[in-house]
């Protein structure tokens, strides 16, 4: 039987923690015994996940942090080590999805360039620099698990957001390079890209027409929510995936598993036997 409280003892970090995946992946691994630091650059959303935390009987230090600020993601994993003890677990999820970033990143040809530096130095290096100031904490002690937040969007084109994809496909790399480098001294570092997300930001932004296209192509039928995320993270990072190290889990509905046209052919053809391309 897994263990409710497989966390006890241990410490995580968890980036754009304010709200979405990142809120959700605080509050599992609080729950599951861990104490949690909870950044963003959000401070004061960062600190209302903390004060659930605290409430609900757990224990937890909300920072706010740019991480693309090489000093403020010292300063972010410096003060969990001094407050919390130790560092076993690095989510690094923040992403830049303003509506000022993710809402002009559009095509390699028109895509503002301070979209596109804004974009990479928060999803690629703000990841980047958290393994810089977690991983030297988690050799001292002789092991430590970092769970990188990539996307489907990193693992093939699209018609818009240049700057997000290709940011994303670097963290993938970035997982790989981590896991390699540092596998053989205790360091399992892994990468979960979910699909289509039910966040704060996604329900702002996307049109029911938007959510009927997903809806077709994935193969389960609910869309996906932010808990279904921190599930994928909180088992990246037990003892449980001891032996899963440099790799990416797509949890995105299963829309990555098949051809998309599929999707939409097969409701049709499993009814009528007719219409398979």
């Amino acid at each position: 039987m897994t263990d409710p409280r497989r966390f006890d003892g241990r410490v995580a970090v968890v980036t754009g923690a304010a709200s979405g995946v990142g809120a959700a992946t605080a509050s599992l691994l609080a729950a599951r015994g861990a104490a949690v630091t909870v950044a963003d650059i959000d401070g004061a959303g960062a600190a209302e996940v903390a004060g659930r935390i605290t409430a609900a009987g757990g224990r937890a230090l909300a920072v706010t942090v740019d991480v693309a600020d090489d000093a403020a993601v010292a300063d972010m994993v410096g003060r969990t080590v001094a407050d919390l003890g130790r560092l076993d677990v690095l989510h690094n999820n923040a992403a830049a999805l303003g509506d000022d970033v993710l809402g002009r990143d559009t095509d390699v040809t028109a895509v503002p360039l301070d979209v596109w530096d804004r974009t990479l130095a928060v999803t690629l290096t703000g990841a980047m620099l958290g393994c810089r100031y977690a991983v030297p904490h988690m050799l001292a002690q002789g092991a430590g698990v970092v769970v990188n937040t990539t996307s489907t969007a990193g693992q093939r084109g699209d018609l818009s957001r240049v700057a997000y994809g290709s940011a994303k496909a670097g963290v993938i790399s970035l997982t790989m390079y981590v896991a390699t480098m540092y596998g053989k001294r205790g360091i399992r570092c892994n990468a979960v890209a979910p699909g289509l997300v039910l966040s704060p930001i996604a329900r702002r932004n996307m049109s029911e027409d938007n959510l009927a296209v997903t809806r077709a192509h994935q193969l389960v039928d609910h869309l996906g929510q932010p808990e279904d995320i921190a599930a994928v993270v909180a088992f990246l990072a037990s003892d449980e995936a001891r032996f899963v190290t440099g790799q990416v889990v797509n949890a995105d509905g299963g829309v990555q598993a098949h051809a998309p046209s599929y999707a939409d052919y097969y409701p049709r053809f499993a009814e009528t036997g007719k219409g398979w391309p």
